[in-house]
């Protein structure tokens, strides 16, 4: 492999992909994206999380790198800790999207996610102690709904303890429509509403544009079907091995599961064969 066949930009997906099961990095993930930043590759995390959760990270793209959070809602500056860009909902559809979930399921919590943080229907978490960076207690004073009138909204979650969770999705699909974009990102019990048209691949997409960078040159990890979009698009899509029978079933290219540092040894393959 020459040095040319090597991607400009890594994007990884980070739950089930690059992280292991219990959310930590190995010291051989670690040890290939520091090798891949230092063969001039742009690692770019690609995730459903929030930015809240994402500071224990930066140190894996030097401090300076960059992720694409919310399903694609911001691009995110882990090094100063701003959005560099984002897609969200306005008020009114918001609004909308809240009347009719609540219809559907009259139990259901809901929260919004936002680039100043989350706010929440007071029975969305069930802890009390709310320990995640964000989702403080003044944030759960009231329903979602009066909470809108500042930044906009880059995603809608819904919770229904009372109702399946394949049966939420479908509610929520019935009540989405083309309204808004339903994701999955493999929180059980969680239906995930984004703007229409934000994905991981869009965002993707517009990020390595700005770069410069074309589809051929960027190699994509995934595990679950809102993932497939994105490693269809990419140039090199790639699947790791305990990713979700429909990812499988439609990529070429798997590589060890998140247990087995997959993205890693991929990584680590391309750097020896240059």
């Amino acid at each position: 492999m020459s040095t040319t066949s090597l991607p400009k930009v890594v994007a990884t997906d980070l739950d089930g992909t690059l992280l292991r099961d219990d959310g930590t990095v190995s010291p051989r993930t670690r040890a290939a994206l520091a090798a891949a930043e230092a063969a001039g590759i742009e690692v770019v995390f690609v995730t459903a999380r929030p930015p809240r959760t994402l500071a224990r990270l930066a140190d894996l793209v030097g401090g300076h790198g960059h992720a694409i959070c919310f399903g694609g809602g911001a691009v995110w500056d882990l090094a100063t800790g701003c959005a560099l860009e984002s897609w969200g909902f306005d008020d009114d559809a918001v609004r909308a999207l809240a009347a009719g979930l609540r219809a559907a399921m009259p139990d259901v919590a809901l929260a919004v996610e936002r680039v100043d943080g989350a706010s929440f229907d007071p029975h969305f978490v069930v802890s009390p102690s709310f320990e995640e960076p964000g989702m403080t207690a003044e944030r759960s004073a009231a329903l979602v709904e009066e909470t809108l009138g500042g930044e906009p909204v880059l995603k809608l979650l819904a919770r229904s303890d009372a109702t399946d969770p394949v049966r939420l999705q479908e509610l929520a699909a019935t009540v989405v429509g083309d309204r808004a974009h339903l994701a999955y990102s493999g929180a059980v019990g969680l239906a995930e509403i984004m703007p229409p048209g934000v994905t991981k691949s869009a965002a993707l997409a517009g990020w390595c544009a700005r770069l410069g960078v074309e589809p051929a040159d960027v190699w994509a990890f995934g595990d679950m079907p809102v993932d497939l979009p994105m490693l269809e698009w990419a140039g090199r899509g790639v699947a790791v091995a305990n990713a979700h029978p429909d990812v499988l079933a439609r990529v070429r290219d798997v590589v060890g599961s998140n247990e087995e540092d997959g993205v890693a040894a991929a990584i680590e393959a391309a750097l020896a064969a240059r």
